[in-house]
């Protein structure tokens, strides 16, 4: 069933079965099915940017199923990381005006998920017929090979779904195992759709908090906030002790990891105001290539800064580049500069293709 797919919504098609089979539904309508489809992609679609089958040679969206996730993103006012209920009312609500984008993904992906059960016998396939397909499938099932579903004779979004007894059972016993599978052919097929897009195996579902690392980050700037001045990248004003939140100049979502060199103290104000956006790179880097070479002048040659900093090797420093070059000692302010940009600006140059937004903070 996961043969030589041409669209990622083959992945999430047989995901949103596997999911309903093993909540107990025997029979369902491509509706629903579709409705399930479009909240498991949501977060990767709108919260990192992820193209699901990549972009057409003019930079529209290939995929049907990200396209009618970004319709609902167009009419609705749910965030990025709504929860599926949000997600499931706001698709109830704008229901007629999703038809046509929901539509689309009935005309293919119902019958090509079962074309490699097909293969296994020698009759021709009518692909151009939707009720001449219902036929071939309901033969193919009573006289060949028991197929996982069958389909029924109401139209588009309405027509019915019926599960197999041997498959209901098979796909209840191993459920765990069947979604593995899926989300792992599914990752590869998003990485080689997405190359730039670092650490794309935790952008499918929602991140737990807990996984953020930042509290060895927050008392290394503290320390150094102790000893002088540090001005806040985007307003100049001196950093407030205890009024400051760490932060990504490339944002979190799209990096996946909390570097040091990717960090800053920031307004507390102004933190949920940047948001999931890229600030802009000039003039902001400049200022923010400043607090960073602060940060590397108080690590060689204040003892206390250093004990803070090495305390961040095990969750802040694991990029070869940061450690052997930029906080190595001896580096002048131009060479760390350089050193810096050199390496995060492709990375933010990654992030403005991947679809992020400039955040228009003025100077």
């Amino acid at each position: 069933m996961m043969k030589d797919p041409s669209y990622c919504y083959k992945f999430y098609w047989l995901e949103a079965l596997v999911k309903l089979v093993s909540e107990g539904v025997d029979e369902t309508t491509f509706d629903t099915v579709i409705n399930e489809m479009i909240c498991n992609a949501w977060y990767s679609v709108r919260e990192f940017h992820i193209h699901l089958s990549g972009l057409q040679a003019d930079g529209q969206v290939r995929d049907g199923l990200e396209r009618a996730v970004l319709r609902l993103a167009e009419l609705s006012d749910i965030s990025a990381n709504a929860s599926k209920v949000e997600i499931r009312n706001a698709i109830k609500k704008y229901d007629n005006d999703l038809k046509y984008a929901k539509e689309q993904l009935t005309k293919m992906v119902p019958y090509r998920a079962l074309a490699g059960f097909f293969s296994k016998v020698d009759l021709p396939i009518e692909w151009e017929s939707a009720r001449r397909m219902i036929s071939y499938i309901q033969r193919i099932n009573a006289e060949f090979v028991l197929l996982p579903y069958t389909l029924g004779e109401s139209a588009k979004l309405k027509k019915e779904i019926y599960f197999q007894k041997d498959w209901i059972e098979m796909i209840r016993d191993n459920t765990v195992s069947i979604l593995g599978w899926i989300q792992y052919e599914k990752v590869k097929w998003l990485q080689n759709n997405n190359p730039e897009v670092p650490g794309l195996v935790y952008k499918l579902a929602p991140m737990d908090e807990k996984m953020r690392k930042l509290n060895k980050v927050r008392k290394l700037w503290e320390g150094i906030i102790d000893l002088c001045e540090v001005k806040d990248v985007f307003t100049g004003d001196a950093v407030v002790p205890k009024q400051y939140e760490v932060n990504h100049f490339i944002p979190w979502s799209f990096v996946m990891n909390d570097e040091l060199w990717n960090l800053m103290p920031m307004d507390s104000s102004l933190n949920s105001v940047k948001s999931n956006r890229l600030p802009k790179w000039d003039p902001f880097f400049t200022r923010f290539a400043e607090n960073q070479f602060l940060l590397y002048g108080y690590i060689h040659s204040k003892p206390r800064i250093r004990k803070l900093y090495e305390a961040c090797f095990r969750d802040n420093l694991h990029s070869i580049w940061a450690w052997q070059e930029l906080y190595r000692k001896g580096n002048t302010q131009e060479e760390f500069y350089n050193i810096l940009q050199k390496n995060m600006q492709p990375v933010y140059e990654s992030a403005r293709r991947q679809g992020y937004e400039i955040w228009n903070k003025s100077v």
